[in-house]
């Protein structure tokens, strides 16, 4: 059966963020998005910017189909200030991450949902660890043909993309030794992780027909790739992102990705060729920054050749910033450079809970909740100063008691 796309205004841009409910005594995740949910609903509406999730301790933000970065912006913070009296009264921050620095998965209760019941009952063990938080950003696309060329030109972006938003250095109470240890546990689903590249739109329909036909799969829509094609909104979507910690980085993200799609866009309307990297090196570049983060090693051609990201990204910024100029998301594209000097946001959580003077992780949970409030990322070193010594909760002692009590 044809896969049909449609067509969308050519880079409108929506944004969506997945975020935690954590208790603000305990540092601890909370079970409590029905009760947000439910009062979130108005007249037996829910409001339109926020949604459901997998999980009772998570709630996403999304906002329209939009024009610009900042317009996006806009609508996600208009969600969280419609969601802080309700989750304020429940003694409960809104906060991200790819991940929370010590919950445990098996805690977790999933919302009553068919669709997700059936997910944790076939992927059993993996499906019950998917406690992992992103950032996905939609591109409208205004011809199918374009879309398949677009997506594998982001693929080869992705290293520096997942490197960038690295936000998941824990995991459970163990520092995992990734950057993106979400990374790393998402791809254990099935259609996850990975895309699959194509090189016509047909070949993309029969792979669809084939998944269908043998149940992998009940609609395109199951297919979470890192980058994908969403033929229902007409659009490339980007899901590659850990959970920012803050709007500011949501913003560097989403911009970095406006810009992208759009530069190769104009690239396509040229007649010029577009970047693609065979699936190996792709793989091979995943693997890199979910374990090194910024500090990775990406092979950046066919031919095999390989840069530093920190050596490679401001150039890439200089070659997007007259695309930037275009959208109008200059301002929102040079948070990318604030990443680079004040470090990715794990790199801020293992500075947290190496340096800090008592309770490592609730220090990295508190950081991550502090950043949120401030809308920007914070300077680890300034955080520790002014961070207050916790007289309430338990001790989550550091990664390596963690482990070792675990086991």
């Amino acid at each position: 059966m044809p896969l049909l796309f449609s067509p969308s205004v050519r880079s409108t841009i929506g944004v969506e963020w997945e975020l935690q409910l954590i208790d603000q005594d305990s540092n601890d995740l909370r079970q409590v998005a029905d009760t947000v949910i439910e009062r979130a609903t108005v007249n037996g509406e829910l409001h339109p910017l926020v949604q459901r999730e997998m999980l009772r301790n998570t709630v996403e933000v999304t906002s329209r189909a939009r024009t610009s970065v900042a317009e996006c912006l806009d609508d996600l913070r208009e969600a969280v200030g419609f969601l802080r009296p309700i989750t304020d009264s429940l003694r409960v921050d809104l906060a991200s991450a790819g991940t929370h620095p010590f919950a445990r998965p098996a805690y977790q209760r999933v919302t009553d949902s068919a669709r997700y019941a059936e997910l944790v009952e076939r992927t059993q063990y993996w499906g019950r660890q998917m406690l992992l938080y992103g950032v996905h950003v939609h591109v409208g696309v205004e011809n199918r043909d374009k879309v398949l060329p677009l997506q594998s030109a982001l693929v080869s972006h992705i290293g520096e993309l997942q490197a960038l938003s690295a936000a998941s250095p824990f995991w459970a109470g163990v520092d995992t030794g990734y950057a993106s240890n979400r990374a790393m546990v998402f791809q254990q689903l099935p259609t996850a992780g990975i895309p699959r590249q194509f090189e016509h739109w047909e070949d993309l329909e029969s792979y669809t027909d084939d998944m269908t036909r043998t149940g992998v799969i009940t609609g395109f829509d199951e297919v979470r790739w890192d980058v994908r094609p969403s033929p229902r909104l007409g659009t490339v979507e980007n899901r590659v992102f850990d959970a920012a910690t803050n709007i500011h980085e949501v913003a560097a993200f989403a911009a970095l990705t406006h810009c992208l799609v759009e530069y190769y866009s104009r690239a396509l309307d040229a007649g010029q060729p577009v970047p693609s990297l065979p699936d190996w090196y792709v793989t091979e570049n995943k693997w890199r920054s979910a374990r090194y983060g910024m500090d990775a090693e990406l092979i950046r051609d066919r031919e095999g050749h390989e840069e530093f990201i920190r050596d490679f990204l401001p150039p890439l910024l200089e070659t997007l910033a007259p695309v930037a100029r275009d959208l109008g998301c200059e301002e929102e594209l040079a948070g990318t450079e604030e990443i680079l000097r004040l470090g990715a946001s794990y790199e801020r959580q293992r500075y947290v809970a190496e340096h800090a003077k008592a309770h490592p992780l609730d220090a990295v949970a508190e950081l991550i909740r502090a950043e949120m409030r401030a809308d920007r990322p914070l300077d680890p070193a300034e955080f520790l100063e002014i961070r207050p010594s916790r007289v309430k909760g338990a001790s989550h002692g550091t990664p390596q008691q963690v482990r070792a009590t675990s086991e």
